[in-house]
């Protein structure tokens, strides 16, 4: 359908996520989530900053004046369950209402709606109808989840924060950060630790299988792993590309880019780029990525 495209409740998950200093959703231009449900759902929970879609006198849906379509980056709508274009649900008569309306982007539709995106992140969930700016500056994005409840990438306060070990259900650590401190508060936690510098000349190729093999217990018992760096861009964000490389039988490119769209400010530094590229020739018995492109 013209304009109108199907969005993952993970691909939700981690647009709400994305920071730099900041959470990417104290930027005006960056995200606007629409609500297409009824009011009285809308009040009783919704997902965290989004906006009521509001009605004309006749029931139909209308651009928001302060919407500004023509500026934000992502549009994102959600009701309560719809699942496919070919229905005639509210969410697809809202996007149709705000693509025709001037979106300069796709409008993108929640698959499976709130009763499956609030199923996933119930810690997601919000009553609150207005945040201020100052409010949206000190929302504490939760990590990347590169495979939903097996991978997640993050720093080291999300490392250890308490009720993100929680709320993710996080039971591995790969703690990638030279400091051996950790917290972790729930029962049963194991902790890889790979004491390893961010430089160019650090060995993490040697740590690879170790990493992939502690992940892929913890999937085979139903247990999330949350790999974490200082940062969580380089040593960290290496490991995460790492297994994929293995887990999926991909291309350093292939999982490059899946982990980059997950969490935009990667950047592992040359040094671990030269070793995932050895890493690829080990998985895929060739290298086939250009790791000369300025691109990584």
């Amino acid at each position: 359908m013209e304009g109108l495209h199907l969005l993952e409740p993970s691909d939700l998950y981690n647009m709400l996520q994305q920071a730099t200093v900041h959470s990417n959703l104290s930027d005006l231009n960056y995200l606007l989530l629409i609500d297409a449900r009824k009011k009285g759902e809308y009040n009783e929970s919704h997902v965290v900053t989004a906006k009521k879609a509001p009605l004309n006198e006749d029931g139909d849906f209308v651009v928001a004046l302060d919407a500004e379509l023509e500026c934000k980056q992502h549009i994102v709508v959600y009701d309560s369950n719809t699942s496919s274009l070919k229905e005639e649900s509210p969410a697809i008569q809202c996007g149709k209402v705000l693509w025709n309306n001037g979106s300069r982007n796709q409008v993108m539709l929640l698959k499976g709606g709130y009763e499956t995106f609030s199923a996933l992140y119930p810690f997601l969930r919000t009553q609150k109808i207005i945040f201020m700016a100052k409010e949206l500056d000190e929302i504490k994005p939760y990590p990347a989840e590169i495979v939903h409840g097996v991978l997640y990438l993050g720093n080291w306060r999300q490392g250890n924060a308490a009720y993100i070990q929680k709320d993710l259900k996080i039971k591995g650590h790969i703690n990638c950060c030279v400091e051996s401190e950790s917290f972790f508060s729930e029962p049963g936690a194991h902790l890889l630790h790979i004491q390893m510098n961010d430089d160019n000349e650090a060995d993490l190729y040697s740590k690879f299988e170790t990493a992939c093999d502690f992940i892929e217990c913890h999937k085979e018992n139903g247990q999330a792993v949350l790999v974490f760096s200082n940062l969580g861009i380089s040593r960290a964000a290496t490991v995460a590309i790492a297994y994929l490389m293995k887990s999926r039988k991909t291309t350093l490119k292939e999982a490059y880019d899946l982990v980059k769209k997950y969490c935009n400010t990667l950047r592992p530094n040359r040094g671990f780029i030269s070793q995932l590229s050895k890493w690829e020739e080990d998985v895929l018995g060739q290298r086939t990525t250009n790791i000369a492109d300025p691109y990584y």
